[in-house]
C-alpha cells in the first residue's frame, strides 16, 4: 500500500456539477485546491439524474407538442423510436465515461485525487483508492463538502428480492420495460412517468397522498395529473406499496397495495425522495453525526464545526435539492472562502459581485412533464405562513394569451402571482403549460429584484409569446386591486 501527502488550501470532497464551481470559484481567487471523486467526475447529475432525464423527456415533449398543432400532428406515422432515444442519451452522458469532464477539472489548474474520500480530523481528508492506496490532503483553508444524495429506498417487505429501480436505473436503461409502476409524486416521479409511458412502457404511479408535486400550488398537480392520464397513465392516488414479490430474478413483480389492490409489473422504481451521502464521510471525527443534513449558514459554513474551516453545498445542506441552487451556493463559497482566505471583506467578490451570501428564498424549480410545471418563490400558503398579506392572482393562459394558442390547439395551462398586498412586488410565481420553461428567469429576476409591480408594467412582451401571460396577470392584479 502506497501513501501520499499533500497540502492545498482548498480540498473538496464530491466532482459533481457543486463540487466542480466551488473548484473553478476558489481557483479564480488564486488558491490551490484538490478534489475527491470516489465515481465519475460529474456526479449523479450528469450521469443519473437531470441531464440523462431531460434527454429521454426531450422526444416525448416534443412528439406530445407535434401532436397539438393541426399539420404537423398529420406527419405523425410512427412512434418514437426508443433505440434512437436511448443512442441520443448515450450522447448526452458521454456513453458514462467522464475523461471530458476530468480533463476540464485537470485544465483549469485542480489536483483530480480518485477515490473514497473521508475526513479525518479539523482540515484533514485521506482518499483509499480502488488498488488500497491512500493519499492525505489537507486543507489551510477549507473543506468543502460537495458529496450529493442517493434514492432513499423503503423499507418494505419484500423490497430486496423485488430489486426496485431508482433514479439510475431509470436513466440508464437501454429497453423499454412492457409494463411499470413508478411510487412517488415529486418531480421524479412525475417526470418518469411522462417518459417511460412516452417511450411505450404501460405506467401506473403510485401517490400515498391526494395529489402530485405536493410542494407546489396545488392546481399544479392537478393539471400534471390530468396531463399524465390523457397521455394513458394510471394515476392512482391515496395508495401505497405494502408488500412486494419476485420469486423469479427475471420475471415480473407483484406489489401488494395499501386499499387491499395487487399489482403485475415487469419493474418498479420508487422516486420517494432522497438521502444524503454523509454516512461515510467521516463527520464523526470532527464531532458530526455520519448519515445526516448538515446545517450551515448562509455562506454555506457548517454551524456545528469550529474555526470556521468546514463548508456544505447542495442537496447535503437540505436547503434545496436542485442542481441549479447547489451551484449557486458553490460559486458564493467558493468566492467566501477565497476573500476570506485574502483577508478581504466578503462584500467584494473577485468577478465583481457584491452578494455573498447563498439566498434560498427565491429557489426556482421546473419539472418537464407535459404540461411542464415551473415556480420560484413562495406559494400562496407558504407566503400567508411567513405572515405576509398577500393578493393571489390566476389566469387561465390559454384563455388569454394568443401565443398560447398558436403554440397548441387547445392549449391548457395556468400562472398564478402571489404578490406582497403592502409591498406591491411579487413573492412567487407559479406556471403550468406546454412551453413554460422559458417564463421561470422572468418570473425568477422578478422574486429576486424585488421589483415593484408599477415597474413591471414597463417590461413589455413580445406579441406573439406566451410571455404575454405577464401582462395578463398585471392587468388581472390590477382589476382585483379595484374591487
Amino acid at each position: 500500500m502506497n501513501q501520499q501527502v499533500s497540502t492545498h488550501d482548498v480540498v473538496i470532497l464530491g466532482a459533481g456539477p457543486v463540487g466542480e464551481n466551488v473548484a473553478d470559484r476558489a481557483r479564480a481567487a488564486g488558491l490551490t485546491v484538490a478534489i475527491v471523486e470516489r465515481e465519475l467526475i460529474g456526479g449523479e447529475c450528469s450521469y443519473w439524474a437531470c441531464v440523462p432525464s431531460k434527454a429521454l423527456l426531450r422526444p416525448v415533449l416534443a412528439l406530445d407538442d407535434a401532436r397539438r398543432v393541426a399539420g404537423a400532428r398529420q406527419a405523425l406515422s410512427s412512434p418514437l423510436d426508443a433505440g434512437e432515444v436511448f443512442r441520443r442519451r448515450d450522447r448526452f452522458v458521454g456513453d458514462w465515461d467522464d475523461s471530458g469532464q476530468a480533463d476540464w477539472v485537470t485544465g483549469i489548474g485542480v489536483t483530480l485525487v480518485r477515490g473514497h474520500g473521508r475526513l479525518d480530523g479539523p482540515r484533514r481528508v485521506t482518499v483509499s483508492d480502488s488498488g488500497g492506496d491512500v493519499t492525505t490532503l489537507t486543507a489551510r483553508h477549507a473543506v468543502v463538502i460537495c458529496t450529493g444524495t442517493h434514492a432513499a429506498v423503503p423499507d418494505l417487505p419484500g423490497i430486496a428480492e423485488a430489486r426496485p429501480w431508482t433514479n439510475r436505473e431509470a436513466t440508464e436503461a437501454t429497453s423499454v420495460p412492457g409494463r411499470i409502476a413508478i411510487v412517488g409524486a415529486g418531480g421524479v416521479g412525475v417526470e418518469m412517468a411522462t417518459a417511460w409511458q412516452g417511450l411505450g412502457a404501460a405506467v401506473t404511479l403510485l401517490v400515498r397522498g391526494e395529489g402530485l408535486l405536493p410542494r407546489m400550488e396545488p392546481f399544479v398537480g392537478e393539471y400534471v395529473a390530468h396531463g399524465l392520464a390523457d397521455a394513458g397513465v394510471d394515476v392512482r392516488t391515496g395508495v401505497a406499496v405494502a408488500r412486494l414479490h419476485r420469486p423469479d430474478p427475471h420475471g415480473p413483480v407483484h406489489l401488494e397495495l395499501t386499499d387491499g389492490s395487487g399489482l403485475d409489473v415487469d419493474e418498479v422504481l420508487f422516486a420517494t425522495g432522497r438521502t444524503p451521502n454523509t454516512a461515510d464521510i467521516g463527520l464523526d471525527t470532527v464531532g458530526l453525526a455520519p448519515g445526516g443534513w448538515l446545517e450551515v449558514d448562509d455562506t454555506c459554513l457548517v454551524r456545528a464545526v469550529a474555526d470556521g474551516w468546514l463548508y456544505a453545498c447542495g442537496d447535503v445542506n437540505h436547503r434545496a435539492l436542485l442542481t441549479h441552487e447547489g451551484k449557486y451556493q458553490a460559486r458564493i463559497a467558493g468566492d467566501v472562502i477565497g476573500a476570506r482566505a485574502a483577508g478581504r471583506p466578503l462584500d467584494t467578490a473577485p468577478w465583481g459581485a457584491h452578494v455573498t451570501t447563498a439566498d434560498h428564498h427565491a429557489v426556482p424549480q421546473l419539472f418537464f412533464t407535459d404540461p411542464e410545471a415551473a415556480a420560484v418563490g413562495l406559494a400562496a400558503a407558504q407566503a400567508q405562513r411567513a405572515g405576509h398579506r398577500v393578493q393571489v392572482v390566476d389566469v387561465e393562459i390559454g384563455d388569454t394569451v394568443q401565443g398560447a394558442k398558436l403554440y397548441a390547439d387547445g392549449y391548457r395551462g395556468r400562472a398564478r402571482l402571489v404578490v406582497d398586498a403592502d409591498q406591491q412586488r411579487v413573492l412567487g410565481a407559479t406556471f403550468v403549460g406546454a412551453g413554460v420553461s422559458e417564463l421561470l428567469h422572468s418570473a425568477t429576476v422578478a422574486v429576486v429584484g424585488q421589483v415593484p409591480i408599477s415597474r413591471l408594467w414597463h417590461a413589455v412582451a413580445c406579441f406573439p409569446t406566451i410571455s404575454e401571460i405577464w401582462l395578463r396577470l398585471l392587468e388581472a392584479h390590477r382589476d382585483s386591486a379595484s374591487v
